[in-house]
């Protein structure tokens, strides 16, 4: 399964907040994990609507991790940001209606998400990531 490109730098996002607690601004974020500033705005956007990042507005404003995010499961973030999409696109297929080829890519769509259940934004940024994340855009 490939993650989109919005879940990835989500995830990343939240990575970084965790690591660096404090608030911080698109531009930082966007020159820290090298993505561009209007997509980054979007993923921040939606972080912000699942109550994972909170926002301050004005001229010192910015962005920092929700308390309940760094216990946040990874799998359900994933699961919001990906939304209900499928692995395949099956729209058009002949075999659509009776395809157990859909319903197995599913249940293995599944067991993806389950595995990355247990994981908490907190669990991703312990050593050794928390010093790369630390490190990031400072060079």
């Amino acid at each position: 399964m490939r993650l989109n490109r919005s879940t990835d730098i989500g995830l990343r996002v939240l990575m970084l907040g965790a690591a660096r607690d404090r608030l911080l601004t698109i531009d930082e974020l966007a020159e820290s994990l090298d993505v561009p500033r209007h997509h980054l705005a979007k993923v921040v956007q939606r972080l912000q609507h699942l109550e994972l990042l909170e926002t301050v507005r004005g001229r010192s404003g910015g962005v920092r991790l929700a308390a309940a995010a760094r216990s946040a499961s990874v799998g359900g973030i994933v699961r919001e940001l990906e939304g209900e999409t499928e692995v395949v696109d099956c729209d058009g297929c002949p075999l659509n209606s009776g395809c157990r080829l859909r319903r197995a890519l599913r249940a293995a769509q599944e067991a993806f998400y389950v595995s990355l259940d247990p994981i908490t934004v907190e669990e991703l940024t312990g050593p050794p990531t928390e010093q790369i994340l630390l490190a990031l855009g400072r060079a």
